[in-house]
C-alpha cells in the first residue's frame, strides 16, 4: 500500500513538461496542475453535474503520466492512449473506470473536465508570461480553441 501511495505521490515531483520546452523557470509539477484544475472546478462546476465525480477526474486524469511521463503534442503520441490506459490499470485499476469516462469525454462531467483542463493550462499561461515575461501565447491559443463554453473561455479573455 505504501509503495503505491508514494507512486501517486511522484506526481508531485514530475514537472510539467510544456513548461520545461517553453523555458518556464520553476514550471509546475502535474499534481500542481492536478490540484488547480479541482480549486478551478470546485469554483466553477454547474449546479447540474456531480461535483465528487468531476474532483475525483481532477485528480486522477493525469496519474498514468507517472510511468508515461507527460507527453505533449510535440511528442510521439501515437501510443499514448493506450499507454495511459494501460499505466492507468496497474496504478489504480480501481480507478480505471473514472479515468476512462475521463478519456471517452462523453458524460457532462468528463466534457466539463477536459475544458477545465485547458483552462488550468491557459491561466497558468497568464501567470508564467506576467511573472516571467515569457511569449507563451500558443499554450492560450490551444485553450482558447478547446474550450467550447463560453463562460470558461471568456475567463481567458
Amino acid at each position: 500500500m505504501r509503495d503505491r501511495l508514494l507512486d501517486y505521490l511522484a506526481l508531485k515531483q514530475l514537472p510539467r513538461a510544456g513548461w520545461v520546452r517553453s523555458n518556464v523557470e520553476n514550471p509546475e509539477s502535474v499534481a500542481a496542475h492536478s490540484w488547480g484544475m479541482a480549486i478551478l472546478a470546485l469554483r466553477l462546476a454547474p449546479n447540474d453535474i456531480d461535483l465528487t465525480k468531476v474532483l475525483s477526474m481532477c485528480l486522477v486524469h493525469d496519474l498514468p503520466e507517472v510511468i508515461v511521463g507527460d507527453l505533449t503534442p510535440h511528442d510521439d503520441t501515437t501510443n499514448k492512449a493506450e499507454l495511459e490506459h494501460d499505466a492507468m490499470k496497474q496504478l489504480a485499476p480501481d480507478w480505471l473506470a473514472l479515468f476512462e469516462e475521463y478519456e471517452a469525454g462523453e458524460s457532462k462531467e468528463a466534457r466539463f473536465v477536459k475544458q477545465i483542463d485547458k483552462l488550468d493550462m491557459g491561466l497558468q499561461a497568464i501567470l508564467y508570461q506576467n511573472e516571467q515575461d515569457l511569449d507563451l501565447s500558443e499554450f492560450l491559443v490551444s485553450a482558447k480553441a478547446k474550450i467550447s463554453d463560453t463562460d470558461l473561455c471568456q475567463i481567458l479573455e
